[in-house]
């Protein structure tokens, strides 16, 4: 469309540049008149000359013109239509002034004519040129625009991947995955130095995948792997494989390689290999020919009939289960590299390189937001330091503090705060006494995370929230923790049970993720009487789609399974309702906190199970907001005259010191040579008495040990 529109433009010029340059050559900037006119200006003697151009143009030249008569009739005065080429009525008004007796003192014009062959001569020779100079234009932009169209043809089958042959990115921009990085720096040694491992034999890995949930930075370690090396970098997705017409995906894979292979060594990263390596031959309607065509290819291409020994092929995704046999078998990607979610160590050290070029405040702790973070990915990390930077420039501040980074790691939670909301005030209790709920029995049960804090502030879809964050990053999780979670979920609902009498539709997420734990507890990790026994959804069968996908099991079965996690759901309600019962003080107490602040913290929330009164607490987080403020203030840039004020002071100060060293040097120039001698003696023999001081003390106390 861009090109058609670019055509019509460029032919809408050429035709207004040609009438423009017509125009131009013939407007002579002089008026019409009409031929009645012509004839009274000729009765009245005011016309010198007349030339009659082709059949109907006349030319005129007024007496008292401004053209000179060499110039006409090039250039002419006036001009204006006959019927005929004859005009004869000009003829008829000259003769009856040259008869009449008052024609005395009267000139007749000088009347011309032009040769019309010759005008049309020179428009016949004229137009040819022009037409066949448009002609030229118009075939011209034809054949450039046929000529993209057969390129655009020819390279339908060639790949689209994306080359960089210096990629800046190191391993020292990959922080939280040491494992992995050794199993990749063999990659950067073998395409560094091949000679090394050939010399003994070894053979290097032809393709490594890189298998973790999103967000782990898996294309980050490919990138990091040219980068070390030094080695051209191939990137393309798998979906790029894929098109409407068979074959085009394998004439993309070969031309991919044969590109490669001019560049060898280098790296050719697939991301999102399993849209085009899925096992063949599955799903509902049968294979895909496009799909395993493409596949074949590409299993070809890594280990066949050619060697590409100088080619590395590097692949992504997260979901290795489905991807075909012939693709992980060894010589093809015969290295799988899983990239796991951080730890607590890995955290803190994904902080620190994603904060290298963020200010930040001196109250910020990469260890306690490490902790903080439990669960997160680097592309969380950077996701809420970017969050945090933005809050930052919003309140037009310099440096990011720990409360703006706290504030992303809950905005990258739950999602922006929603202060403007209006919320009612039967809301707003029902919703501080539910999240007082969930504060209380998780502080109260041994299992349970930390509280981080509590808010009756709508944030996201969330009409409040409480927050928790673990100690620790624990692969294994205990029955008495499931259970004890389970209990802190449903502790909203028991609270507004307990105190407004009536059920709200608020704990739908909390009952939602109670059930999903407890259903697993049975069906999967078999902590039931049912025994240990796998209930769950098989995993092979992943082409038939999750509703397709379901385990045979019988109805008697099926309703143990339901009556154990209902027990389980029921045991986990009434250890929730007996703490809430027994803590009814505490409840209110933390909403009224809660009504006053509108979020409240660990340490406050400690108070509360402490025994302060609400009144207190509110209180000391007044004067601890205040303290806040007040630090903040005084952080501020000093002022202009007072740093004028100190500077001075110093200069001043310099030059007092400067006159005392003056003075004392002149004072021992003046002094005898014998004078010096006698202070010379005198601190000599002060040195002598101090050091017979000196041993005299150290015997005594030797003679005391």
């Amino acid at each position: 469309m861009k090109k058609r529109t670019r055509t019509f433009i460029i032919l809408l010029i050429v035709v207004l540049a040609v009438v423009l340059i017509a125009t131009l050559l013939s407007d002579n900037g002089s008026n019409e008149i009409t031929y009645s006119e012509l004839i009274e200006k000729i009765n009245a003697g005011e016309v010198s000359d007349i030339q009659i151009s082709g059949d109907y143009l006349v030319k005129i030249r007024f007496k008292n013109s401004g053209i000179a008569e060499k110039y006409f009739p090039n250039k002419y005065d006036a001009f204006c239509y006959i019927p005929d080429r004859n005009a004869q009525q000009i003829y008829d008004a000259i003769s009856s002034n040259e008869e009449s007796p008052g024609g005395i003192g009267w000139t007749a014009p000088r009347i011309s004519y032009d040769n019309p062959a010759r005008r049309s001569m020179l428009f016949s020779l004229a137009l040819p040129f022009i037409s066949i100079l448009l002609l030229g234009i118009v075939m011209y932009i034809i054949y450039r625009q046929s000529q993209g169209q057969n390129q655009q043809a020819m390279n339908f089958g060639k790949t689209k991947a994306r080359v960089t042959q210096t990629v800046k990115v190191r391993f020292s921009d990959v922080a939280g995955a040491e494992e992995e990085k050794e199993e990749l720096q063999e990659i950067v040694e073998f395409l560094k130095n091949p000679k090394k491992f050939l010399d003994i034999g070894a053979r290097i890995p032809k393709g490594v995948l890189l298998v973790g949930p999103p967000g782990t930075g898996k294309t980050l370690f490919a990138k990091a792997v040219a980068g070390e090396a030094n080695v051209p970098f191939f990137s393309i997705s798998g979906s790029d494989f894929v098109e409407m017409f068979v074959g085009v995906g394998a004439s993309r894979v070969r031309d991919l390689f044969d590109q490669a292979k001019h560049n060898m060594p280098c790296i050719v990263f697939i991301d999102e290999i399993d849209a085009v390596g899925r096992q063949r031959g599955t799903g509902l309607g049968g294979g895909h020919d496009e799909r395993e065509q493409t596949l074949n290819q590409l299993l070809v291409q890594m280990d066949g009939f050619e060697k590409n020994d100088g080619i590395i092929v590097m692949a992504a995704t997260n979901r290795a289960d489905i991807l075909d046999p012939a693709l992980l078998r060894p010589g093809r990607f015969d290295r799988q590299i899983y990239v796991q979610v951080p730890d607590v160590r890995g955290r803190e050290e994904i902080f620190k390189v994603h904060a290298r070029n963020k200010p930040l405040a001196s109250d910020v702790d990469f260890k306690t937001l490490a902790r903080l973070t439990s669960g997160f990915t680097g592309a969380d990390i950077e996701n809420l330091l970017n969050e945090a930077a933005i809050l930052t420039a919003r309140d037009n501040r310099k440096v990011i503090t720990m409360g703006d980074i706290n504030e992303g790691i809950n905005k990258v939670i739950a999602g922006p705060q929603k202060k403007s909301r209006v919320v009612s005030e039967r809301d707003k209790r029902i919703t501080a006494y539910h999240e007082s709920g969930h504060a209380i029995v998780a502080k109260l049960l041994p299992n349970c995370d930390e509280v981080n804090e509590v808010s009756i502030i709508p944030r996201g879809m969330a009409a409040g929230y409480t927050i928790t964050r673990p100690e620790n990053d624990d692969n294994h999780v205990t029955r008495g923790k499931l259970m004890d979670e389970i209990a802190m979920m449903l502790a909203g609902r028991v609270a507004e049970e307990i105190v407004i009498k009536d059920i709200t539709t608020g704990a739908s997420n909390d009952i939602q993720r109670a059930s999903s734990i407890a259903r697993k507890m049975v069906t999967e990790w078999g902590m039931s009487p049912l025994g240990t026994i796998y209930l769950g959804n098989p995993e092979h069968e992943v082409f038939l789609g999750r509703d397709f996908n379901q385990q045979g099991m019988s109805p008697e079965t099926a309703a143990k399974v339901d009556a154990e996690m209902k027990s389980i759901l029921d045991e986990c309600y009434e250890t929730a309702r007996k703490i809430i019962s027994d803590h009814r003080e505490l409840l209110d107490n933390m909403v009224k906190v809660l009504f006053a602040k509108e979020t409240i913290f660990q340490h406050e929330v400690d108070m509360l199970l402490e025994g302060k009164s609400p009144e207190e607490i509110i209180r000391l987080s007044n004067e601890e907001e205040k303290k806040k403020s007040a630090s903040k203030e005084s952080a501020g840039p000093v002022p202009a005259a007072t740093a004028k004020g100190d500077a001075q002071a110093s200069i001043e100060q310099i030059k007092n010191i400067h006159e005392q060293l003056k003075e004392k040097i002149e004072q021992i120039e003046k002094k005898t040579p014998s004078e010096n001698a006698v202070d010379k003696k005198t601190d000599a023999s002060a040195d002598e008495s101090q050091e017979s001081k000196d041993e005299a003390h150290s015997a005594e106390d030797d003679k005391k040990e």
